[in-house]
């Protein structure tokens, strides 16, 4: 069972998650938000940032993309692997941050794996000799989540915001150590 701490200037309790744990919120969140900001050469100024449709989240913990082998993401890759994923999911009032190593495959068998029908509108189908697969391996990710749903977080708020009176604010945050 994960400690759930919480620091005196915070107000929302923090809860890191390990192993199993971490990779099934990881899943949870990655797949719920589904799209993300996939930014290259983090260590550069400005970054190289784009919108990607993640395909899966596998039970190790890594995410999965399809992506084209002439694209600028896969030249960025092979230079330097290091990679930042940015989830939103308004809906649920979830975010998730994935520091990471990508590698780029191109073998039938990883290709057959990740493909999805939706991919074919930037593919001429899966045997399309520039699809390639970005696998990015977690290195260091954080969340920030809701306990009690978006209406109830935005009630809190709203509640400290008029009243002045600090609570927790019906969140919830901490490291995925996956």
């Amino acid at each position: 069972m994960p400690k759930i701490t919480m620091r005196a200037n915070e107000q929302s309790p923090r809860e890191d998650l390990r192993g199993t744990e971490a990779i099934e919120k990881l899943k949870a969140l990655a797949e719920d938000a589904r799209n993300c900001m996939f930014t290259t050469r983090p260590g550069t100024y400005p970054h190289e940032t784009r919108p990607m449709s993640l395909q899966r989240v596998c039970d190790q913990g890594n995410l999965w993309f399809i992506s084209a082998t002439d694209s600028g993401k896969n030249t960025a890759i092979a230079e330097d692997p290091r990679v930042t994923l940015y989830f939103q999911n308004n809906g649920s009032y979830e975010f998730l941050t994935v520091n990471g190593t990508a590698t780029i495959h191109t073998d039938r068998a990883t290709i057959d794996e990740n493909w999805t029908d939706f991919a074919n509108a930037w593919f001429d189908g899966k045997e399309d000799p520039t699809v390639s697969i970005i696998k990015v391996k977690p290195d260091d990710s954080a969340y920030w989540d809701t306990q009690n749903g978006k209406i109830m977080s935005f009630i809190k708020m709203s509640f400290q915001a008029l009243t002045g009176v600090k609570t927790d604010d019906g969140g919830i945050e901490g490291k995925i150590l996956v």
